[in-house]
């Protein structure tokens, strides 16, 4: 062993987990190819590699300008390599730079100043580096660029507080040290902490594996939505076998929602029971069991962390909701958003008209706030299908500019690639929908409401079939989530196929749930009238026109962009023959009227 003053870079690649979750192979061949193309920088500037790890690297400089130098061209090729890339393919370094006394034994190299390296890089901005204070007062006067001086930070395991300076190609602004990379939400937005503790193994010893993965499983698929902060497996694993009260854990880890469960197997029967619990008050906000057949234990194993995921994050956001007002005087951009978040859920004419409103304002106090852009652009086109408000020109665009600035605010967010499938289908943007569509399911394959839309891509242009087994898939998993009306949408794929009485059983769903659902009074109507059941058409035309006095077919079918001509001409004719008027025909329309009345 010797120790030597050496200047040493620590790497890693921003959101890696969730680029392996997507394209195992692809992320890992072009893990190596970045690492060659930038090894020959490390080596220019007098580096070596200590060692690879799974998603980055150790480097050891003799000098810590060099050091900083290769930092430099290094974060800039890989800009430049980046640049022409999609989003979701772009790989992104973190680089810790820090100097000092190593230990050197056998080619690696271990002491504090590594391990404040390592930290540093969890501070670095994805595509830039973060430096000591002590490092970087060696190194500046010989840099080219300048640096953002982050403040001191603590870090665990080191004793002093480390004061750091960070760096972006074009001096973007640097992340804060607990920015998560999961979403470009920031921190103060993402207000609700949740933890999963470790499943209970009430079977053999043998079969602890099975409780664990489906455990760390379910971490990773809520950890893929923005809307809250996840904690690690290190976080939560810690109690695992330990009676401690859930409240206690809670206040240990920082956790707003806990989730814990069991795992019990017999035979070739496996039984996975789950709750989601406020630990302070210690209400069960959501429980669920799943009885499955052992079969393909992996695919087992994903269909229910798939079908865990989709109820558990549709319940966070419904309890973020509902959450009284915290005690401020100051009014934000996020406590806007959640009160207008609380109206929406309660799916009125008037809550969400309040919604839009509140909605508003979020966006007025911070623009960039990516999920109230999405919300909006969600009402607007609802409160067209709902036939709450006139579908004109100007909404249709305003729908479309906020769904765009949704994914330009957070392009890791499926929900926001979700409403933009959506509204480009709606419009008849039949390629750019499905593109949209099948992005948000790469970014998340765990949102139900990203398959669903993608199944709304297959409705539009005709492939019913496909589109009845996402939308069932959506409805079975996730049917509680009034972001998306599974149940009409199923309601209309079975009509266009001619199963008339599927779609009234869709379209009675819909309507338990929405009494008022235009859509739904609609599809009924032209069902009925195509099973000749002509009493219970014209009883059910009439119930749609005393809840939209104004509608006509004309008007009606001006929002439907379906593809296929034969599909329009189907609707056209089931709504014409349960006497719904074609346009404003004042007799026919009080016909309607003394029929209602009589």
């Amino acid at each position: 062993m010797e120790r030597r003053l050496a200047a040493i870079v620590c790497a890693d690649v921003a959101g890696y987990s969730r680029m392996m979750g997507s394209d195992e192979a692809g992320t890992h061949a072009a893990f190596k190819a970045h690492r060659s193309a930038i090894h020959p920088i490390v080596l220019n500037h007098g580096g070596r590699v200590v060692k690879n790890t799974g998603d980055g690297f150790l480097l050891e400089f003799p000098s810590i300008v060099g050091a900083t130098e290769a930092a430099i061209a290094m974060q800039t090729l890989m800009a430049e390599r980046n640049h022409h890339l999609p989003t979701d393919r772009a790989m992104q370094f973190r680089l810790g730079i820090h100097m000092g006394d190593v230990i050197a034994d056998e080619d690696e190299v271990f002491g504090d100043d590594v391990n404040i390296a390592v930290r540093l890089e969890a501070v670095a901005s994805p595509g830039g580096f973060a430096i000591s204070a002590k490092a970087y007062r060696e190194a500046s006067k010989h840099l080219q660029v300048p640096l953002t001086d982050a403040g001191n930070h603590r870090f665990k395991n080191i004793k002093d507080a480390v004061g750091v300076f960070t760096w972006t190609p074009e001096n973007a602004p640097a992340l804060l040290p607990e920015l998560r990379e999961a979403s470009v939400l920031s921190q103060q937005y993402r207000t609700a902490i949740v933890g999963v503790l470790p499943f209970a193994n009430l079977s053999d010893a043998q079969d602890e594996y099975f409780s664990d993965g489906l455990t760390e499983d379910l971490i990773h698929a809520l950890a893929l939505q923005s809307f809250y902060r996840v904690l690690s497996r290190n976080s939560t694993f810690a109690f695992k076998g330990k009676n401690v009260s859930t409240r206690l854990i809670a206040r240990e880890i920082d956790a707003t929602y806990l989730i814990q469960g069991s795992v019990r197997r017999a035979g070739a029967k496996i039984r996975v029971t789950a709750e989601l619990i406020a630990p302070e008050t210690g209400e069960q906000l959501w429980t669920g069991r799943y009885d499955r057949d052992i079969g393909d234990l992996f695919a087992m194993q994903d269909e229910i962390t798939t079908n865990l995921s989709a109820a558990i994050a549709t319940e966070i956001v419904r309890a973020e909701a509902s959450a009284p007002a915290r005690p401020s005087t100051d009014v934000t951009a996020w406590d806007r958003f959640l009160k207008g978040l609380s109206h929406y859920y309660r799916q009125t004419k008037e809550d969400l008209a309040t919604a839009v409103d509140l909605f508003r304002e979020a966006i007025r106090l911070d623009p960039k706030l990516s999920i109230a852009h999405a919300y909006l652009a969600t009402i607007q086109i609802q409160s067209i299908q709902f036939g709450w408000v006139k579908g004109t020109r100007e909404m249709w665009a305003e729908a479309m500019n906020l769904a765009e600035t949704s994914v330009r605010l957070d392009p890791r967010s499926s929900f926001a690639f979700s409403i933009l499938s959506w509204a480009h289908a709606m419009e008849g943007h039949y390629e750019a929908a499905m593109d949209a569509a099948k992005r948000a399911v790469a970014l998340n394959p765990y949102d139900m409401g990203a398959r669903g839309v993608l199944g709304i891509c297959h409705f539009v242009i005709g492939e019913h079939r496909e589109a009845i087994e996402l939308f069932s898939m959506a409805a079975q998993r996730d049917n509680s989530d009034p972001r998306y009306q599974w149940a009409a949408l199923n309601a209309f794929s079975h009509y266009l196929l001619r199963q008339y009485d599927a779609t009234l059983s869709w379209a009675r769903e819909q309507l338990y749930i929405n009494p008022n659902h235009m859509q739904a009074l609609a599809i009924r109507a032209a069902a009925l009238a195509q099973l000749r059941r002509d009493d219970e058409a014209a009883e059910a035309t009439v119930v749609l026109m005393t809840n939209y006095p104004t509608l006509n077919v004309d008007r009606h079918l001006r929002n439907f962009h379906w593809k296929r001509p034969e599909d329009l001409a189907h609707y056209r004719e089931g709504l014409l023959n349960a006497g719904v008027p074609l346009g404003k025909l004042t007799l026919v329309q009080s016909d309607v009227k003394r029929a209602a009345e009589s």
